[in-house]
């Protein structure tokens, strides 16, 4: 018919790239969001008269204790990566793999919960300084992406299991689980080392 719009469909592989494409600019976004607290953090922290930071009537922040975690979600990243291998090739392993990633991201959020419990008992809070503030700003922007991120992760478990898993919601999933991943490593290191 003259005049009237043709419907193209769109094929699997273009459709998991839309899914990628969407979350990455998301993510993009975030790393700027990000960027923002920690250069905020970075230059109060460096304009405070030395030996005034970290605040002495504030606790410590847990660095070493906190390395444990920080490697269990490191390994939720390289399990994540062999699910994707396993997904492409339809194995088996998939399901295994992907229920270790849910594990350790689980577990990464369960003990900065526990963290966070012993620090507000030994008077680190929001308002107790900046140390507090800026601890809780960055750390609670970046738990509160990992639990969203478990929840997308835990829909691909679902789907995986029911054998409906498709490319462009797996994908999305793994470029924001990587972001969380990857974006910890320098959360802890600036901010945890004050």
């Amino acid at each position: 018919m003259p005049g009237s719009a043709r419907i193209i469909p769109i094929r699997r592989e273009g459709f998991a790239l839309n899914g990628v494409f969407g979350t990455a600019l998301f993510v993009f976004v975030e790393v700027m969001l990000f960027a923002g607290f920690i250069s905020a953090f970075v230059i109060v922290s460096n304009g405070i008269t030395p030996g005034m930071w970290p605040p002495p009537n504030q606790p410590r922040l847990p660095f070493e204790r906190t390395a444990l975690n920080t490697a269990a979600l490191l390994a939720s990243g390289v399990t994540l990566f062999l699910a994707h291998r396993a997904h492409r090739r339809r194995a088996a392993s998939e399901r295994g793999l992907l229920t270790a990633t849910l594990v350790l991201g689980i577990a990464f959020v369960l003990f900065q919960g526990i963290e966070w419990v012993a620090l507000l008992r030994q008077g680190l809070t929001l308002t107790s300084s900046l140390l507090g503030s800026f601890f809780y700003l960055i750390v609670g922007a970046h738990a509160l992406h990992a639990v969203a991120a478990l929840v997308v992760l835990a829909l691909c478990w679902w789907q995986q299991r029911r054998g409906r898993l498709n490319d462009s919601l797996f994908g999305g999933a793994q470029v924001f689980w990587y972001f969380v991943v990857l974006m910890w490593p320098a959360i802890w290191m600036l901010v945890y080392r004050a």
